[in-house]
């Protein structure tokens, strides 16, 4: 009985053993590539990071780069920006760029910078080594900034932007694409203030002092060191085109007026003509009044028959006289004539 107890329990530490075996042979490469390199890392640690879900493999690799160039990383530091989802070796890089370089790039910045989406490691190599930025950015269509100057003469500038990482302003900086957007709305307005185009031509590096006096790159990620003026073309006389078009509006406006009072013309001698027509219709109905008044002036004896011969002469000497003056032919209707009709 004693001995199948001894048994049992030395199966039992076999199999611990042989676990603590398998569990330290899949650390021990790296347990011993950190003791070797001088940045320690215990076992626990490696099979806590293992339980944590985290890579031992980058964390220990990431340590002993920053060992090796002099920037003591602890374990936990490193866990806790992986856990964060931070990229552990683009930091550890950016770290060490940073100190080659003699900038001030604590470890704490670094982590809240990659965690905030930028690219720390460009960020320093840009702080290290300018870059140049296309004003404006030829991968949105277009490939110059236009503007007018006053004598209304287009002229169209390309622009080069040299600028440098400000890493105390990375985190909430402006990104290039405010550069971009300031330098073109800068060369704009330079280029609008200018009496001539002829004297934008004649010094164009105007435009860049102009422009850099500005301070454009308040509240960016960048320090602008350079702005060049790469190209400046003569492009449209945009103000004769303005001319020509406000004078084709006011030929059209001056038009429509014109053809408004034609028609107000046109419609006023309709009317008048109607109103003639109106008139003669009056005329006429008053001409057939006067054989009925001269008919009661018979019965009712207030008008002779001397009387009426009297008035057809008088008619007839002023016929005559009308025809003989040439202010008519005598053809037209009397009062007597109608009389005589009428009777």
């Amino acid at each position: 009985m004693n001995d199948t107890i001894l048994i049992g329990l030395l199966i039992v530490v076999g199999l611990v053993g042989l676990i603590i075996f398998f569990v330290l042979a899949q650390f021990a490469n790296l347990w011993l590539q950190a003791l070797l390199s001088g940045a320690k890392v215990s076992f626990f640690e490696l099979i806590g990071m293992r339980l944590r879900k985290v890579d031992p493999r980058v964390i220990v690799l990431s340590r002993i780069k920053g060992v090796k160039a002099g920037i003591d990383l602890s374990t936990a530091d490193l866990e806790a920006h992986y856990l964060a989802g931070g990229r552990v070796p683009y930091v550890v890089n950016a770290l060490i760029a940073a100190d080659r370089a003699k900038i001030d790039l604590p470890w704490i910045q670094a982590c809240a910078i990659d965690l905030a989406g930028r690219d720390i490691l460009d960020a320093v190599q840009t702080s290290v080594n300018p870059k140049v930025i296309d004003c404006p950015n030829p991968a949105q269509g277009r490939g110059t900034v236009d503007a007018v100057a006053k004598d209304g003469i287009q002229l169209r500038a390309r622009a080069r932007v040299t600028v440098r990482a400000n890493i105390q302003r990375l985190i909430g900086g402006a990104t290039e694409e405010t550069i971009i957007a300031r330098v073109g709305e800068g060369i704009v307005s330079t280029i609008g203030s200018a009496d001539s185009h002829k004297a934008v031509l004649e010094n164009p590096d105007s435009i860049s002092k102009s422009v850099l006096n500005r301070g454009l790159d308040a509240g960016t990620a960048f320090e602008i060191l350079s702005i060049d003026i790469a190209d400046i073309d003569v492009g449209d006389n945009i103000g004769a085109k303005l001319q020509a078009d406000q004078a084709e509006a006011d030929k059209r406006r001056y038009q429509a007026e014109a053809e408004k009072r034609r028609a107000m013309a046109v419609a006023l001698e309709q009317e008048n003509k109607a109103k003639i027509q109106e008139n003669r219709a009056l005329v006429v109905l008053a001409e057939a009044e006067v054989p009925k008044a001269m008919a009661e002036a018979f019965r009712s004896g207030n008008l002779g028959v001397m009387d009426y011969y009297r008035m057809k002469n008088i008619n007839a000497d002023t016929t005559m006289r009308t025809s003989i003056a040439g202010g008519g032919d005598g053809s037209g209707p009397t009062p007597g004539q109608s009389q005589n009709s009428t009777n």
